[in-house]
């Protein structure tokens, strides 16, 4: 069978060494050719080691509780290369007014579970407080696909959307609370009220029912990376694939079926006949790729919206730093009017990340509630994010590591009707026989997420 994955992400090669496998054994011959358009494999995962600092440009770990990713590493036999969170430091503080205030202990993304923690913080205000209690009492309400910012307020207020709920969104979608699909991104909500009513009392029963801490064996923190960084995935991956299959600076420029095959076109070029053919890029490069296939088709993918994103590294000496940094980090609530949407202390997070005697934070920006800020240049963008950790840090010296990185167009808005819209490309491309499509843009935008979009994907083409 000859196969074409176009895209060289996480997803693409997640694909690529699935058909490999599948391939290994099922006794059947492959001829596997990987396209991507840059210079280099691994999409928005990108590590880089310099002056004793380890920098993620982007993505810096992926969920244990999504099995996907962690699977495959098992099957790589790279397992005993992940690191686990420190988990002394899990406090995440939310910047209010100026100042960086602990989330409560117990606070689960949207909702408290541990009821003192919540009722002392001062990061609410009493009448805040008193309307999220209003959840223990609220009928069930909602009914078709809602945004996750009208749940939010209808369950726990304007208070909890504000400080809390739309921050949190933003720093793992980057989104507009009230543009989000909550059944796209936060199943588990929907299900909690129409299972246990109250939000706050179905997490509360949820934690009882779940193994304590140092009884159940779990290995494996909520957030696991690698030792080398997230960059050590891709190469692995990359290794494993047949010589020669992957094809750097090859953009797909056109797609068309040929009597029961397949033909793919590059912009440099090139041709390759395929059997099958993997589509795993952003869905707006999906649907160029789709315009003479299938117009319609080729339409639900470019409505898919997506936001852009930087990332400002920063090493300072650990002197310099006079904030105890005894969390994993901070977010910003659109509200403060800051250009960070959030930041990581990433060598408190994980281990390795800084040299003696340092420390490494890094900042996200841009989204789309704020892109207009990534218009400013790389020195003006790096000034504003150091800026703003000296308000919340207290940070007046200068960084002695700066490392900026862009992702335009990277991150895929999970609208509301988002999965009506995904059900409905996924019948589009049924009736394509032999073409399939993973990645981001479809059903999560985790690395597990895109794990599982690449594996499903090549076992199709097998099927």
């Amino acid at each position: 069978m000859k196969l074409v994955v176009i895209g060289g992400g996480i997803a693409g090669l997640a694909a690529a060494h699935r058909a490999v496998e599948l391939a290994r054994d099922r006794r059947l011959p492959l001829d596997l050719t990987l396209l991507e358009a840059r210079d280099r494999l691994g999409g928005t995962i990108a590590s880089e080691r310099v002056d004793g600092f380890l920098v993620e440009a982007g993505p810096d770990s992926f969920l244990s509780e999504k099995p996907w990713a962690l699977a495959l590493c098992r099957r790589l036999g790279v397992e005993d290369r992940l690191v686990r969170t420190d988990d002394r430091f899990r406090k995440v503080f939310v910047w209010h007014r100026g100042r960086l205030y602990p989330l409560p202990d117990g606070f689960q993304l949207l909702a408290p579970t541990a009821l003192l923690p919540f009722a002392t913080s001062s990061l609410f205000s009493l009448p805040g407080k008193l309307r999220m209690a209003l959840d223990l009492v609220l009928p069930r309400g909602g009914g078709d696909d809602e945004s996750l910012g009208a749940f939010v307020r209808r369950r726990l207020g304007a208070e909890a959307l504000d400080r809390v709920a739309q921050p949190l969104v933003a720093g793992i979608y980057t989104a507009d609370p009230d543009d989000l699909s909550l059944t796209a991104t936060m199943p588990r909500f929907v299900e909690l009220e129409r299972a246990e009513r109250s939000i706050i009392l179905g997490l509360r029963r949820a934690l009882r029912r779940a193994p304590q801490p140092g009884t159940s064996g779990a290995r494996w923190s909520l957030f696991v990376t690698f030792a080398g960084g997230m960059e050590e995935l891709i190469g692995t991956l990359a290794a494993r694939l047949p010589p020669g299959a992957a094809m750097l600076e090859q953009r797909a420029r056109g797609l068309e079926r040929v009597g029961a095959r397949w033909r793919v076109a590059t912009y440099e070029g090139a041709g390759f006949e395929a059997d099958r053919v993997i589509v795993a890029t952003e869905a707006h490069a999906a649907a160029r790729l789709a315009r003479y296939l299938d117009p319609a088709l080729a339409t639900l993918l470019e409505e898919i919206p997506y936001a852009s994103a930087a990332t400002v590294s920063l090493g300072y000496r650990r002197a310099d730093v006079p904030h105890p940094l005894d969390g994993f980090g901070f977010v910003v609530p659109r509200r403060e009017g800051r250009a960070l949407l959030a930041g990581t202390f990433s060598s408190v997070k994980y281990p390795g990340r800084a040299p003696d005697g340092h420390v490494l934070i890094r900042g996200f920006l841009g989204g789309m509630l704020n892109a207009e800020v990534l218009a400013e240049d790389d020195v003006t963008l790096a000034a504003r994010a150091r800026v703003e950790l000296r308000e919340a840090l207290g940070i007046t010296a200068e960084p002695v590591l700066t490392r900026l990185h862009r992702w335009p167009a990277s991150m895929p808005q999970y609208h509301v009707g988002h999965l009506a819209r995904v059900e409905t490309i996924e019948r589009a491309v049924a009736a394509l026989p032999g073409l399939a499509l993973a990645g981001a843009a479809y059903r999560g935008v985790g690395i597990a997420d895109c794990v599982r979009a690449g594996e499903a994907a090549a076992e199709r083409a097998f099927a």
